[in-house]
């Protein structure tokens, strides 16, 4: 399935998501470059809401460019399976080899804001990023390891930790609450 049916398909649990579905369709219908950061007005990202077995914590990493505690992912580079996408964040990112993807449905999609930022020496204006996330099982013991050029560190907290430890009250609120939710 392509990521336009994929979205389309997707049922929206409150109104954000039923905005930001409706937002990402119409954009896709408008720019052909939709997978591309060159799109600096928005473009796609994928993350991955890693939990452990029992579902009791959540794998995080201490992002730089946002200075707080974030869930895992990244941008689509041109690639439409955003499933795979999250996958390959998750491992870039924090290590982990052996997640096992929950569903590859989507769990949550959401548009972000990013502000305007300095990234590798070039300023990176301010845009939309239209995130969809998916869920991954991981083994909380595996060996973890930091990516510096994106993150300062990485961990496991519980899902309660997790909604206190990061200091990006809109992603808490309206996304990191939601993702505990629809996953329980």
């Amino acid at each position: 399935m392509n990521l336009y049916e994929l979205i389309k398909d997707y049922q929206p649990v409150n109104e954000q998501e039923t905005c930001d579905k409706e937002q990402m369709l119409l954009f896709m219908e408008k720019y052909q470059d939709y997978l591309f950061r060159d799109n600096q007005i928005a473009h796609f990202t994928a993350s991955i809401w890693t939990v452990n077995k029992e579902r009791t914590k959540t794998l995080m990493v201490y992002h730089n460019l946002y200075d707080s505690w974030a869930w895992i992912g990244g941008h689509a580079d041109g690639e439409e399976d955003l499933c795979a996408v999250a996958m390959r964040e998750l491992q870039e990112e924090t290590g982990v080899k052996f997640a096992r993807l929950v569903s590859p449905e989507i769990l949550s999609l959401e548009t972000l804001h990013v502000k305007g930022h300095v990234k590798r020496g070039k300023y990176v204006p301010s845009h939309l990023h239209f995130n969809l996330t998916f869920l991954a099982e991981a083994d909380e013991n595996e060996e973890l390891i930091v990516k510096e050029d994106e993150n300062q560190a990485v961990k496991w907290w519980t899902l309660e930790e997790a909604l206190e430890v990061s200091n990006e009250t809109w992603m808490v609120e309206h996304i990191y609450k939601k993702l505990i939710a629809k996953m329980k």
